[in-house]
């Protein structure tokens, strides 16, 4: 069963991943951000949320497809972001990831226009301030590299430790991030990006165990010819596990959160 562990090069060639690849529509290709998306369907998937009458709660959405995919599958979803003054103040509109509304997250279709409108909804939301009235209502919760933008490392612990009170008993929580390969000392902290290190994470999986929940976190990075590159600058190669943040190399960490 998929576990918490580091973006590398052999996920993209198990049969999980070129599983998820079809249900996204999307093209097979060594990229942190697919398998983010493909590391949470598959997540979920195993652990029997994405069906019919299963409820789940997505944070920092985007114009990522996740909405939509777990919707084709019966679930019902709540989708969240950033208010949409905020996230143009943030840069997030300017670059077009950000959504503003149902339309944005269904662009490629990946489900039923009719099914889509009865089973998903948007709202605005601070990933920093969770509201109440989602305690408890949810079997999943979801986030695709949202919590580094918080605005510290301590924000980020608080999101991951709060989001957890968003779950019914039986509830599953995968969220990615990013993680500093370069040191366990100094990382990137600024208002709009951190770089969690090693001991961040630490920090987190010992205070979601001491709260009785299950994680399991695998930090093997791997060391194969496209793990080995590292995108710089403008990011704009097609090979992006790895990449060049500040002076730190940074890739991707997925967190599975089981409440028990």
């Amino acid at each position: 069963m998929l576990q918490s562990q580091l973006c590398r090069e052999t996920d993209f060639s198990q049969t999980w991943f070129v599983d998820a690849c079809v249900k996204l529509n999307e093209p097979m290709r060594f990229h942190r951000k697919l398998w983010e998306w493909c590391y949470i369907y598959e997540a979920l998937r195993e652990r029997g949320k994405l069906m019919p009458f299963r409820r789940g709660l997505g944070f920092g959405v985007g114009k990522e497809p996740l909405a939509a995919a777990f919707a084709s599958q019966g679930a019902e979803i709540v989708a969240t972001d950033l208010d949409v003054d905020l996230a143009k103040a943030q840069g997030w509109v300017d670059t077009n990831q950000h959504a503003v509304g149902l339309a944005d997250l269904n662009e490629k279709g990946l489900c039923d226009p009719h099914q889509f409108q009865q089973l998903v909804s948007y709202e605005s939301a601070d990933m920093n301030n969770i509201h109440p009235k989602y305690t408890g209502q949810f079997d999943f919760t979801w986030s695709s590299c949202s919590f580094e933008h918080l605005g510290s490392i301590e924000h980020g612990k608080r999101f991951i430790v709060n989001q957890m009170k968003c779950l019914r008993p039986g509830g599953v929580a995968v969220h990615t991030t990013e993680y500093n390969l370069t040191s366990n000392v100094a990382t990137l902290e600024a208002p709009v990006l951190v770089i969690f290190r090693h001991q961040d994470i630490e920090a987190m999986v010992a205070e979601l165990r001491g709260e009785g929940y299950l994680v399991t976190v695998d930090y093997t990075a791997g060391a194969g010819p496209f793990e080995s590159y590292v995108d710089l600058p403008p990011y704009s190669n097609p090979v992006h596990l790895r990449l060049l943040l500040g002076q730190y190399v940074s890739t991707s960490i997925g967190l599975i959160i089981e409440k028990p």
